[in-house]
């Protein structure tokens, strides 16, 4: 049996934009897999996390992606829109990057991420997006997460995160024909 196309959604942060670093790495990491096609979103039109949910549902609808043949990326802001998306929306996978989770101001602060496989990785000096609310959440919903000596951008580790998604990807590919 063939495998499936999968679809990865690679979800920015508030002050980013799709040709972030680390979302460029992740792209380009992604895009060495046999039948994969990930898709960078801009969503530098709004800072609005409610709008930013809808393009990400747009771009999926937009893209013809099977959520159960999907994967969601996303750092800071990106991280609660792949998040958020996967509560509506359960997906294969959910990665997350200093996800902003517990948040003031975000319509749900804390989502429930329902994908068949997920993983967090945050920084300890993160002083945008705090540690601490974030592994309480995961602990919470029993996330497999990653905590690094590094910032919020996690500038400092992105050969880490990229071969961390390299891994997941190659997890959820591997499951993709079962149920």
């Amino acid at each position: 049996m063939p495998t499936p196309q999968l679809f990865v959604f690679l979800s920015h942060g508030l002050e980013s934009g799709p040709g972030s670093t680390k979302i460029q790495a992740m792209k380009d990491a992604a895009e060495t897999f046999p039948n994969v096609t990930a898709i960078a979103i801009d969503h530098r039109s709004t800072k609005d996390p409610a709008t930013r949910l809808t393009q990400m549902a747009a771009a999926m609808d937009e893209a013809g992606a099977d959520p159960a043949c999907t994967v969601l990326a996303g750092s800071s802001m990106g991280g609660w829109v792949c998040a958020q998306t996967s509560e509506s929306q359960p997906v294969l996978g959910c990665f997350l990057l200093a996800p902003a989770l517990a948040m003031a101001g975000y319509p749900q602060s804390s989502p429930r991420v329902r994908a068949r496989f997920s993983q967090v990785i945050h920084g300890w000096a993160d002083d945008v997006v705090p540690v601490m609310p974030v592994l309480e959440l995961a602990r919470k919903q029993g996330l497999p997460t990653l905590v690094l000596p590094d910032g919020h951008r996690l500038e400092n580790s992105v050969d880490r995160v990229v071969s961390e998604f390299r891994w997941f990807l190659e997890m959820c590919r591997s499951n993709l024909n079962e149920p």
